[in-house]
């Protein structure tokens, strides 16, 4: 286990310097590790798998998707997935593996204008501050769905006592990371409320338009992917 934490930090340190530099073309047999989906992942990392499998298929990147009961601790950024193995290099999280394939030449925004980068990183904010966070307080912090849902099937994968163990400590920071941005106390109405304020937003961003910036890019996806979970 140390000396693949090693391995990966060595890989992760290569990778920034690989995307800075923006070195090579896009690595052949990429892989993307997720948990499974039948029944272990839950909603907020399916959003993201989705996102990314969405994201690498339009800018016409070939990869393979592997599923692992354990890979958000193979992930090289601890609980991020999904994560790629492209090459020599592992990239966790959407926004880090968009980075990458952007420093391969591969992007889906080089035909906005500045003020359209200006607002699609505006609502990508919002998205990932309200919607992603809707999604963990619904699946961590609501009581109901918690036991029903989300205890079952995150510690489905893994033997008892260990099930048990993963599963509290998985909470425990969920949990943390909802206290720290001040959604652990909300009302469950209270962050519906949340919802529906953002939703109401992008629907007025949107108007009589077909798609929020051109047919290619992938906010018009990642929008309808996490207004679909919720």
């Amino acid at each position: 286990m140390a000396a693949f934490k090693t391995s990966s930090s060595i890989l992760t340190k290569e990778c920034i310097r690989t995307q800075i530099c923006g070195e090579g073309e896009w690595p052949k047999n990429t892989v993307i590790y997720q948990p499974y989906e039948t029944e272990q992942i839950l909603l907020p990392d399916n959003s993201k798998c989705l996102s990314v499998k969405t994201f690498l298929k339009m800018a016409g990147l070939e990869f393979i998707v592997e599923a692992r009961e354990n890979a958000e601790y193979m992930s090289p950024h601890r609980g991020k997935v999904p994560f790629i193995k492209a090459g020599q290099f592992l990239v966790a999280d959407f926004e880090p593996i968009v980075s990458f394939a952007q420093s391969k030449g591969y992007s889906l925004s080089t035909s906005l204008d500045e003020t359209q980068k200006w607002d699609l990183r505006v609502y990508m904010a919002l998205v990932n501050n309200v919607l992603l966070n809707a999604e963990i307080y619904v699946t961590w912090n609501h009581e109901l769905t918690y036991k029903e849902l989300t205890k079952p099937r995150y510690s489905s994968v893994y033997p008892f006592p260990l099930n048990h163990w993963a599963t509290y400590n998985k909470r425990r920071e969920m949990l943390s990371h909802l206290d720290v941005l001040g959604w652990k106390k909300k009302s469950l109405d209270e962050v519906f409320k949340e919802v529906d304020r953002i939703c109401e937003s992008l629907s007025n961003f949107l108007g009589d338009k077909k798609y929020f910036f051109n047919e290619k890019y992938i906010i018009n996806y990642l929008c309808m992917k996490y207004l679909s979970d919720l």
